[in-house]
């Protein structure tokens, strides 16, 4: 076994790499670029070596500043994880030529599956089934129109050399050929210097399931089940779970037989993932192999209760397969989503800036998170957007289903736009919950309702919390009212997008009253400005200007007003303005009876209306200004009678 490894990469798989290393004693050594002086993989390592600026082109992508390194602190091996250099055949050829031990596959097998339209042509006539279409050599326009006519519509037009979507276009008729191949080919050519292209039959209602195999050096070989990575955006997966739903123990033995057909194929040794398309009568095609440790790797890790890593660093220092098929086993069902910076509600483009709240689930036997950022962290515009991986593991798919929503509903993320709140309504899409999969499910799914804002919740979280800061001037402080009577003040609430609702509450016995609900609710500090309602379990972030309210449904940001102190009645009566504004209505007359919490007139202050209340029953003797005025903050407004001894008048505020 190797004593020291490189890797040759960033963010949480490097983190995922080193907890491995270190369970089994092996020294780490990270690699980083001037963006990640201050990242997780660096502190974590046993070393660290600079080698570049952050661009990847720079740093991550320069092999010969990794072998440096390697050479640097004598590392005898070097993990490329996944992306950057980890299916760079070249990459994986000077490693060896230096002396060193690539955790991956041989180079010419990473070259074999490195070319979609190769690799097909290669396992042609082999026991690996085909989707229909041409992956020929022969790219002239002539020779792709003949092709696309034999195949049929709707076809997929994709880039021979590329992949994540680049240069992928469906052709639905035949009068729209000419144009896709000329826009497919633009797209190749940018996305990845070659603008070879090969033709499919575009299966309408595809899922995308995955087999992992794993080879080694003997010659031995084993498929560790299938993973279901239908749910995708762009073509770039979101969800990924094992086993898939809805497979038999027969098509499983089929789609792992032929994925192993596949890796010997090409002389594989280590770690890969062959991905195929399965039609909705049961029939399956292979789409392409990856020749390294995939992303969604956890969740065949939570099903085989193997650690794959482990499984590659001994293939890679010539140990046999820890185990045969018929020793694994799978045993429930385990779901990973993929938390990206990014904004789903603008086309899913990527989010920048800092992790101002970062708290992630508590991990157990059945909530694991791999995660290669922390509080504070700065997401930069250097790398991939994807921030973190939460796995779920449970007897079951619908306590999978369950233990998901309530981990996503406890990472709380704030500073960065994340997919987050779109997960947690995805996982809760008619679609998704009954396995109604495809490619196509979030194009199809209902992930853009808005959930019910959690007024009530908001409102219990700004009455408490005067209480924990025991303000004088809080209208619940100790000496604000008589206990004996009830305290009532009028909210109004503002959610960031601009609805709002307006709400009377009222504190009556211990309880909070608000219209027909009663709590007996708690808010329990965190420190930082974090709280948690209790008994909702919900949290909450509160700052100067707004506050964020996580629940099962996402997250929603309230606009936060501040108290204006408590509205005092002087020795006759007399009522004043809480601030300088403009009175915008006078709700009675000289003489008029009122009772306690009626309305008397409204002011608008900071673009909020504020309702001026009686503290209790009385006669409005006197009306010292009208609908219209302007006044400052004292000023006196209205003068009650005095027949009655009571509470200070309540200001209410609303937006």
């Amino acid at each position: 076994m190797m004593q020291k490894v490189l890797i040759a990469n960033r963010g949480e798989i490097a983190v995922r790499i080193m907890r491995t290393l270190k369970d089994l004693g092996i020294a780490s050594v990270a690699v980083y670029s001037d963006a990640d002086r201050q990242a997780q993989h660096v502190s974590m390592a046993d070393e660290a070596v600079h080698i570049g600026a952050s661009e990847a082109s720079d740093s991550y992508l320069r092999s010969d500043k990794i072998l440096a390194a390697a050479k640097a602190v004598g590392a005898d091996a070097i993990h490329p994880g996944y992306g950057f250099l980890s299916e760079n055949a070249g990459f994986a050829r000077d490693v060896a030529e230096a002396g060193l031990t690539f955790i991956g596959p041989p180079a010419d097998a990473i070259d074999a599956m490195g070319d979609k339209a190769s690799a097909k042509a290669l396992l042609s006539g082999r026991d690996v089934p085909l989707v229909p279409g041409y992956h020929g050599d022969d790219q002239t326009d002539e020779r792709l129109l003949d092709e696309a006519l034999r195949c049929g519509f709707p076809l997929l037009l994709k880039a021979s050399a590329g992949g994540g979507g680049k240069g992928m276009r469906i052709v639905e008729q035949e009068s729209d050929l000419g144009a896709e191949i000329a826009a497919a080919r633009r797209e190749a050519a940018s996305a990845f210097g070659d603008d070879r292209l090969l033709i499919e039959r575009f299966l309408r209602k595809p899922r995308h399931v995955e087999v992992q195999v794993f080879c080694d050096q003997q010659g031995n070989g084993v498929y560790l089940f299938e993973r279901d990575c239908s749910v995708q955006r762009r073509h770039q997966k979101v969800i990924e779970e094992a086993p898939a739903p809805g497979m038999t123990s027969e098509l499983r033995q089929r789609m792992g037989e032929a994925a192993l057909a596949a890796a010997h194929a090409i002389g594989y040794v280590g770690a890969g993932t062959v991905e195929f398309l399965l039609d909705t009568d049961g029939s399956f095609y292979f789409m392409e192999m990856n020749t390294r440790l995939q992303v969604e790797h956890p969740v065949t890790e939570m099903i085989t209760g193997q650690d794959l890593v482990h499984w590659q660093l001994l293939v890679a220092s010539g140990h046999a397969l820890p185990l045969t098929q018929e020793q694994l086993r799978c045993t429930g069902h385990a779901i990973e989503v993929r938390l990206y910076a990014e904004d789903p509600d603008n086309g899913f483009l990527p989010a920048l800036g800092t992790l101002n709240l970062w708290r992630e689930p508590r991990a157990t036997t059945q909530v694991r998170i791999d995660s290669g950022v922390r509080q504070g962290d700065m997401v930069s515009p250097y790398y991939d957007p994807m921030l973190a991986k939460l796995i779920v593991h449970g007897d079951t798919r619908e306590q999978a289903l369950r233990l998901m929503r309530q981990a996503l509903a406890d990472l709380l993320i704030d500073g960065v736009k994340t997919n987050r709140d779109f997960l947690l309504r995805l996982l809760s899409c008619p679609a998704f919950v009954d396995a109604d999969l495809s490619t196509d499910l979030i194009d199809r799914s209902d992930w853009q309702a808005s959930p019910t804002p959690a007024w009530h919740s908001a409102a219990l979280v700004e009455l408490l919390l005067p209480t924990l800061a025991t303000q004088p001037h809080s209208p619940w402080h100790a000496d604000g009212f008589q206990p004996n009577l009830a305290a009532t003040r009028q909210l109004t609430l503002m959610l960031a997008d601009g609805r709002e609702t307006q709400l009377q509450a009222r504190h009556e016995q211990g309880l909070w009253h608000l219209g027909e609900h009663s709590y007996a609710s708690q808010l329990q500090p965190h420190g930082g400005g974090l709280y948690q309602l209790l008994p909702q379990q919900q949290w909450v972030l509160v700052k100067d200007d707004d506050m964020v309210l996580f629940d099962q449904h996402g997250s929603q940001r309230f606009v936060r007003q501040r108290w204006l102190g408590e509205q005092q009645e002087d020795d006759h009566g007399g009522l004043h303005a809480p601030m300088s504004g403009h009175v915008l209505a006078v709700n009675v007359a000289v003489g008029d009876q009122v009772k306690a919490g009626d309305v008397l007139m409204i002011m608008e202050a900071m673009k909020m209306e504020h309702s001026i209340r009686a503290g209790h029953d009385a006669v409005v003797e006197q009306l010292l200004c009208e609908a219209g005025d302007s006044v400052r903050e004292g000023d006196e407004l209205v003068v009650l009678s005095d027949a009655v001894q009571t509470d200070a008048l309540q200001t209410g505020e609303s937006a």
